[in-house]
């Protein structure tokens, strides 16, 4: 203790142990002032050889880095305790390559408890080498046993650009660090919030790289944005934008922020105004406009914002993208224009190369699919002249040609191989006997056997399907010939006379008293049995009269029809529907 230590000092003020003690107990408690002032003042005593740990890892504590190197350089003789300090400080300095062999050494000649400690130290310079200075990391062999390993390994994948490795890695080391940190902590350590917020404690800056703060900062915008702190999201990426007017981050948080609030367009106009004061750094920004346009429907737009990235007018990627959203919009035109370009960039630099065949091939398809015949033809001969054993091409062009110049078309076809050549070897009557064949033509003079008993009628009768039989009417009359004209509408047979206007059916009520319709109906020569039959007027006498000479039902209009249409009318009235 500190107590003691002060106890033995005031007997002898230059004793080696005591200083030595309390300079150890100084940096137990965090006092890294107060022991680095005792070495100095004791600087007689505690020579560099004795004392060379101490010093040094109390510069390094506080961020007094280079100083902690001398002091280690400067010891006369370096233990395992100065070579690991010295590890530290070659890591914080970002020297990655020399502090890679210090691990290196360290861990090939050490065998104690803190080679899994080293191990990680190891990972995450190799990590901090593929993040920061995009370096190749090569692979050490090292074992993910604990949520450091996996996450260093992580930040390396990222590094390299591997995203979704990364991502399984990360997940990875959050459920390693969930079952290490369960017994000693039942909080969310995941949590956005409280991670920001241990990145305010103090002394945490001194233990980070420049690059791990910016990041710290950007993370502060992105979470007051997905929070909802707006006012506080312009604060931080403004203020990051004028720490690095260069950067793409700031610019791309503050549109992202304004799209929240839906104003599109201002971002969009933010995004535009980056681009042209930074070109070097534009063809992110342009992407992210040309998204923008197209979530507001605005695909022409979008096109020709990707059209203006130079750098990225021949990738696939690209020429696939602007020929699909050139389709949706039904500009083929500018569809092939940008497979036009394409190619001759790649005609000029990377001749022949797989891609330059690859888009020729895809251009080709594209004009051929949209009828454009005459346009595919040089980029058909192109392919079969790179391969002139593509029969598949070779057809494509002399089916081109024989629209534009059918003599062209019939010498390109003697190319084509032989029939013979081309025969597949398939046995047809079990192709067609499969059970994928929808159509199976039958020979003839092939019958055998049972087939052709059955085509003598000695085999298996075919069944042939019952026909229902149609109902007849109640009155109907086999002896009676039906009307030849019953199918025809009343007004279009051949014995309709039609009605006399102006005159009631019956004339009921008409005439002297005691007087019938029967009279007059037989004075009427219309009603001779000479007469084509027509129609007895409902309720008249001659319906009575001459029931049985009226032609059975569905021949002529049925007899019961009066009382049956009364009962259809009765049921209208009470809202039922009916109908003959």
């Amino acid at each position: 203790s500190l107590l003691s230590e002060s106890f033995f000092l005031t007997i002898s003020k230059d004793d080696v142990t005591a200083l030595q003690c309390k300079v150890v107990c100084l940096i137990q408690n965090g006092s890294f002032k107060e022991a680095l002032s005792v070495i100095n003042t004791h600087t007689k005593v505690l020579s560099s050889d004795v004392i060379a740990f101490e010093k040094a890892y109390c510069e390094y504590r506080l961020n007094r880095i280079e100083n902690a190197l001398k002091t280690i350089q400067s010891a006369s003789q370096q233990t395992d305790k100065l070579k690991e300090l010295y590890g530290q400080v070659l890591y914080r300095l970002e020297r990655y390559d020399e502090c890679l062999a210090a691990y290196r050494d360290l861990i090939r000649n050490s065998q104690d408890e803190y080679e899994e400690e080293r191990k990680t130290n190891l990972s995450a310079v190799v990590a901090a080498q593929s993040t920061w200075e995009r370096v190749m990391p090569e692979n050490l062999g090292l074992r993910e046993a604990t949520y450091e390993l996996c996450y260093n390994n992580a930040c390396a994948l990222i590094g390299q650009g591997k995203l979704n490795e990364a991502m399984k890695k990360l997940q990875k080391a959050e459920e390693l660090c969930r079952q290490s940190l369960s017994e000693d902590s039942d909080q969310n350590v995941f949590d956005s919030k409280k991670k920001v917020k241990l990145t305010n404690a103090e002394g945490v800056e001194h233990k980070l790289s420049k690059k791990q703060l910016q990041a710290i900062e950007f993370n502060k915008a992105l979470l007051a944005m997905y929070t909802n702190q707006a006012e506080q999201c312009r604060k931080l990426s403004a203020s990051l934008q004028s720490q690095s007017p260069e950067h793409l981050l700031p610019v791309l948080i503050q549109a992202a922020q304004l799209c929240r609030e839906k104003q599109h367009t201002k971002a969009i106009g933010l995004l535009q105004d980056f681009a042209e004061q930074h070109p070097a750094n534009a063809a992110e920004i342009k992407l992210t406009m040309a998204q923008l346009k197209i979530a507001q429907g605005s695909v022409t737009k979008a096109c020709m914002i990707l059209r203006s990235i130079e750098e990225l007018q021949h990738k696939p990627g690209m020429v696939s993208a602007l020929v699909t959203m050139y389709s949706h919009e039904e500009d083929i035109d500018s569809a092939i224009e940008v497979f036009t370009q394409a190619i001759q960039w790649y005609q000029q630099f990377q001749p022949e190369s797989p891609v330059h065949l690859s888009l020729i091939r895809e251009a080709a398809n594209f004009k051929l699919k949209h009828g454009r015949k005459k346009e595919a033809i040089s980029d058909l001969e192109e392919l079969w002249k790179q391969n002139p054993k593509d029969v598949h091409t070779l057809a494509q062009l002399i089916s081109a040609y024989s629209l534009v110049d059918p003599e062209k078309a019939k010498v390109l076809s003697k190319h084509l191989p032989s029939s013979d050549t081309m025969s597949l070897k398939v046995d047809v009557d079990a192709l067609e006997n499969s059970h994928g064949a929808t159509y199976v033509r039958k020979k003839a003079g092939k019958l055998t056997g049972d087939n052709q008993q059955k085509e003598q009628g000695q085999g298996e009768v075919k069944k042939k399907k019952k026909k229902k039989k149609g109902k007849l009417p109640k009155n109907y009359d086999p002896k009676v010939t039906p009307d030849p004209e019953r199918w025809l509408p009343m007004r279009e047979r051949s014995y309709y006379r039609g009605r006399k206007k102006g005159k009631k059916k019956d004339q009921v009520g008409k005439g002297t008293q005691g007087s019938t319709t029967a009279a007059s109906s037989e004075l009427d020569a219309s009603r001779t049995a000479s007469s084509p039959p027509t129609s007895p007027r409902p309720g008249s006498a001659a319906a009575v009269s001459a029931a049985s000479n009226v032609i059975p039902p569905r021949h002529q209009k049925p007899a019961g029809a009066p009382a049956t249409k009364k009962k259809q009318q009765q049921k209208k009235k009470k809202g039922g529907k009916g109908g003959w």
